[in-house]
């Protein structure tokens, strides 16, 4: 089969690899129906290595070339042994991040947190091939309501709604996102599902800033044009937002995202960035101020499901764009010549 691999910054190839087989207790193989094409594998594509290892990873041993690929939908085609809750030709979506099981924090169930932890796609070969071999336990069955397209989409949506809950937004509350790309618009959607009532967005990108609202965002803000500081203050009775989530990781919006939030409010840090940041201190404490890291999400995934089953979170719009394997090293050409274009590109390898 082929399969999409990371050689190196800016060599992607679609090579033959082997297809997998029969597989050993506690594993699964999926057959992959969507994938979708996330802003770290174009981080890494573009400025990698960045999550991708180029020695062996102390976890599963996988080292470059990498199949990328790590928001997928599929159905189960081989198990290693009965698996509890998982079935043969079973629609499931995968959570992606590799857990040892054994650390403290796998034992808190804090698994994201794993101090060997990965992800499928970075770590181990991903989805963007027909198959993929995982961890039975990272297998999430899909509800009959929701679509395989849909399912693809459930781990992009957990981080935002992880980053939502990290931010302990609750009915009533203000919320100011930083950037409105897909962590950015999953944000929305989970400060949305939340009970905020308002969450505005600064968002430069005139496409994806008419998409924010199409999503709920009460307000959508250009930085490039206004102060967004000054334009939230002025409509939160100049108190300023409870919590403000950061979708981007780019440092200056960080320390915006410090100095914006109301005097004992909350910071979010959803994007990862490649960079130090430097902070004003004085800012977090002497206004009570909290800053929270979310790092992907932690059981969100089943949550994301069971919200689109019953009609309670309809992200269809997210999906900008269905292609083919052979066409995914177009695609990311695409998305680095104009950022703006899609919100999220799903990855059919079936589709020759």
């Amino acid at each position: 089969m082929q399969g999409l691999r990371w050689h190196g910054r800016r060599q992607l190839r679609l090579d033959e690899v082997d297809e997998p087989q029969a597989c050993g207790p506690g594993r699964a193989v999926v057959e992959i129906s969507y994938c979708g094409i996330c802003g770290t594998d174009l981080h890494e594509y573009l400025h990698g290595p960045n999550m991708i290892r180029l020695d062996a990873h102390p976890l599963t041993g996988a080292c470059p070339p990498m199949i990328l690929g790590h928001e997928m939908s599929g159905i189960v085609s081989a198990l290693g042994a009965d698996a509890p809750g998982i079935d043969l030709g079973m629609r499931v979506a995968v959570d992606p991040i590799l857990r040892c099981g054994n650390c403290r924090w796998c034992r808190r169930g804090d698994y994201h947190l794993c101090e060997k932890g990965g992800s499928i796609g970075l770590a181990a070969p991903g989805g963007f091939a027909r198959f993929v071999e995982v961890p039975v336990e990272n297998l999430v069955p899909v509800p009959d309501a929701v679509s395989d397209e849909m399912a693809a989409l459930a781990e992009p949506l957990a981080v935002g709604l992880h980053a939502a809950k990290r931010g302990l937004i609750g009915p009533g509350d203000n919320v100011l996102v930083l950037g409105s790309g897909p962590i950015g618009i999953a944000a929305l959607l989970g400060a949305c599902m939340a009970g905020a009532a308002a969450v505005f967005v600064s968002e430069p990108l005139a496409q994806r800033a008419e998409q924010a609202y199409g999503f709920g965002a009460t307000e959508v803000f250009d930085p490039a044009v206004v102060d967004v500081r000054r334009e939230v203050f002025g409509r939160t009775a100049r108190i300023g937002p409870d919590v403000v989530i950061d979708a981007t990781g780019r440092a200056e919006l960080v320390e915006l995202a410090i100095r914006t939030t109301r005097r004992g409010g909350r910071v979010v840090m959803a994007g990862i960035s490649d960079t130090q940041l430097s902070v004003d201190l004085r800012q977090i404490v002497l206004y009570e101020r909290s800053v929270f890291g979310s790092l992907g999400y932690n059981h969100d995934i089943p949550r994301v499901l069971d919200l689109m089953a019953t009609g309670r979170l309809d992200a269809s719009a997210l999906v900008t764009g269905i292609r083919s394997l052979a066409d995914a090293p177009t695609v990311f050409a695409e998305l680095e010549a104009d950022r703006g274009r899609h919100l999220k590109v799903l990855i059919n390898p079936k589709d020759r």
